[in-house]
């Protein structure tokens, strides 16, 4: 046997390849985060506002001093954030109980991705139709009828779709199945 047979048993070697897959781990999670965040981003229109978002999503019920704590930002942007998503519902606020004596600083949570994205689809859906209604718009031919909306987009929340999958409410028959009784 050579020396080179004997170095794949080598726990050192273990050790590195255990860590370069760990560091590529964490490479790839905080890649994903940032595409997280980029989205979102495009979503609620800044990157302060997502990353608030992601923050409320992985720690509801926090108060604006925690949420800039946890996002590095801040407390005047956080606050300031934070009452345009209130406004916009797309986080909630209320009061934080405490059994002590002072002022209860507002905890803030936001809400489901599917109730976030079902806010946005709306205006997705519209802009949409106007571009591919354009004729209409400048005065060209059009193919469709004037109600008539080529684009239509539908949200379903994936725990709706399931629970309707586990109840057979979707009205589906299986292939072989029949009605038919007569013989």
């Amino acid at each position: 046997m050579s020396a080179d047979d004997n170095d794949h048993d080598d726990p050192e070697d273990t050790g590195d390849v255990r860590e370069r897959i760990e560091q590529e781990a964490d490479r790839a999670v905080e890649q994903f985060d940032e595409g997280i965040v980029d989205l979102l981003a495009w979503v609620l229109d800044t990157e302060t506002r997502a990353r608030i978002y992601v923050h409320l999503r992985q720690h509801p019920e926090s108060t604006s001093e925690e949420i800039a704590e946890g996002t590095g930002l801040y407390p005047s942007t956080v606050r300031e954030a934070l009452a345009a998503l209130t406004e916009e519902e797309v986080v909630t606020r209320q009061k934080r109980e405490s059994d002590g004596a002072g002022n209860n600083p507002y905890e803030y949570s936001a809400i489901p991705p599917s109730d976030l994205v079902n806010t946005i689809v709306g205006d997705i859906q519209s802009e949409l139709n106007t571009v591919f209604n354009l004729d209409d718009h400048i005065g060209g031919e059009t193919t469709l009828e004037p109600d008539d909306e080529p684009v239509t987009i539908s949200v379903e929340d994936a725990n709706d779709a399931d629970a309707s999958e586990d109840t057979g409410d979707e009205g589906d028959e299986s292939e072989g199945e029949s009605d038919d009784t007569d013989v």
